[in-house]
């Protein structure tokens, strides 16, 4: 058990500091600390020496050097079961540090904020702050290092209950110390490996750091026969799954957790109130309607087969008339930003329904990232919608069959290429999903509308990518489609065109495609 008796505080983020401080003073703890920190807590009643009067050398350069003395680590990282470490420290007058309480300063915030320059960037790199840390770190066996202000009840309630900090604790804070430092630096290196030195930036880093957080150890990965965990960004974009709250329901396996995430990302590029249903991945069932309730009717009615044992998700509140409408079949996992409370009874009688509130914003990752043998492919997400499109038929879409082309659109990009989506009255009819030849696809997504008893005739359908022969086209006007939407760039564009105004079919190109792989 490690005593207490001398702290050293010095934090940029001073939330709950205060407090903090106030416990540890009331314990007979005697607190060093810095610049500002001390101000607040000499105003704040509570007693602390100035590091600079504590070593007999003041603060300087601009406060770039203050901590950086042998009287400060000298104090953090002698050992105390060493005699000649104490033999040492005496000697040269160095009071051992039992506590170190350090934040650093807000790089990441910094370089986040729109117009900041190089030099900014280069001022808000803590180096006393990281320098304490580590040494506490590495000498845990002595030391307790604080770095989030999350654990300032739990340090003082241990120091309460067993006059010091024990080695467990001491431990778990050593390693989210060195977490920290680590995090901080990876945060540099991506900023200036993506920065000349003029502050001219590029897209991609010339070296990429990643910083996740392990959430939960899974059952088992995609088979049971692999191992899994859940791992989330430090801060992780709003409105992503990540932030996701579990209000009840099973444990969330590795597939659910990636179809959730499918689901959730492809209901919230939505206006109105829709649902989406997918499976394996893959959207079985899209619709937008006047209520959330109709919108999952309709969502169900493209694939009941394929719906069963999936993932819905919404982009409104849920209330208790939609829940009777989805408790009907078997789900594995239920997304909102919301439900009410007559929901949560109705789905409370279906207790192994994942039932997960995600807060409901546009915000994404700043990258997509993709495993491969010895590396990681990298690249922007897909956040192109239509902007504008190019009739190419003689046959123009009507204003419902360009809601429709648009709606359809949308879907089409969460699908698996080749993607084939069939559409009418802002519902899917039919999807035909990762096949190898586009045409296939064509034929899947009509065979499934026939299956679920859906008419195709006068519907619309995207291709996320250009129909490379007239065959594709041929399916959906043989099936009943009346418009389509396509990026084009075809080398046989033509000979698509001329198909769809041989069957007086409408088409508009985007110009974009949305490949899924």
């Amino acid at each position: 058990m490690t005593s207490i008796t001398q702290a050293l505080i010095s934090v940029s983020n001073k939330t709950g500091i205060k407090e903090f401080a106030s416990s540890l003073h009331e314990m007979g703890v005697r607190i060093l600390s810095t610049g500002g920190t001390a101000k607040l807590l000499s105003e704040s009643g509570i007693p602390v020496t100035e590091v600079g009067d504590y070593t007999g050398f003041p603060e300087m350069l601009d406060g770039r050097v203050k901590t950086l003395h042998p009287k400060i680590h000298g104090g953090i990282l002698g050992r105390r079961d060493l005699p000649e470490h104490v033999a040492m420290m005496e000697k040269a007058g160095i009071p051992p540090i039992d506590l170190v309480v350090v934040n650093l300063y807000p790089f990441s915030q910094t370089v986040a904020r729109e117009g900041c320059t190089l030099e900014e960037a280069i001022e808000n790199i803590d180096i006393g702050g990281p320098t304490m840390v580590r040494a506490a770190a590495k000498n845990y066996n002595h030391v307790a290092i604080v770095t989030d202000p999350e654990d300032y009840a739990a340090v003082i309630e241990e120091m309460k209950k067993n006059g010091g900090v024990g080695p467990d604790m001491r431990f778990s804070l050593c390693r989210k110390a060195f977490s920290h430092t680590a995090a901080y630096d990876a945060a540099i290196s991506n900023y200036l490996t993506s920065t000349s030195i003029e502050g001219k930036k590029q897209e991609f880093p010339e070296q990429i750091n990643l910083n996740y957080v392990k959430i939960q150890d899974l059952r088992y990965g995609e088979n049971p026969h692999q191992s899994a965990a859940f791992y989330r960004e430090k801060m992780p974009a709003p409105g992503s799954l990540a932030n996701y709250r579990q209000i009840q329901g099973k444990e969330l396996s590795y597939n659910n957790i990636g179809d959730a995430d499918a689901a959730w990302e492809c209901v919230k590029t939505f206006e109105g109130p829709s649902c989406v249903i997918v499976k394996h991945a893959n959207p079985c069932g899209v619709a937008t309607a006047d209520s959330a309730e109709k919108a999952y009717s309709l969502a169900f009615e493209t694939d009941p087969t394929s719906a069963f044992g999936g993932i819905i998700a919404f982009n409104r509140t849920v209330d208790g008339k939609t829940s009777e409408s989805v408790v009907k079949q078997f789900v594995e996992v239920l997304i909102a930003p919301g439900f009410t409370e007559e929901a949560l009874i109705v789905l409370g009688r279906k207790p192994n329904i994942r039932v997960l509130s995600v807060p409901l914003s546009q915000g994404s990752n700043r990258f997509d990232l993709k495993r491969i043998g010895g590396g990681i492919l990298v690249q922007t997400p897909d956040h192109y919608n239509v902007q504008e499109m190019r009739v190419v038929t003689k046959m123009k879409p009507t204003d419902a069959q360009m809601k429709d082309l648009l709606f359809a659109w949308k879907v089409a990009k969460f699908v698996k290429s080749n993607a084939i989506v069939f559409a009418s009255g802002g519902q899917t009819l039919g999807i035909g999903a990762g096949q190898m030849s586009r045409v296939d696809s064509a034929r899947i997504a009509s065979i499934k509308a026939e299956n679920a008893g859906l008419d195709l005739s006068g519907s619309v359908v995207a291709s996320d990518a250009f129909f490379p022969f007239r065959d594709g086209l041929d399916v959906l006007a043989k099936a009943g489609a009346k418009a389509v939407i396509q990026p084009g760039g075809s080398v046989r564009d033509e000979e698509v065109i001329a198909a769809a105004d041989e069957q007086g079919i409408a088409m508009a190109f985007t110009g974009f495609r949305h490949f899924r792989h």
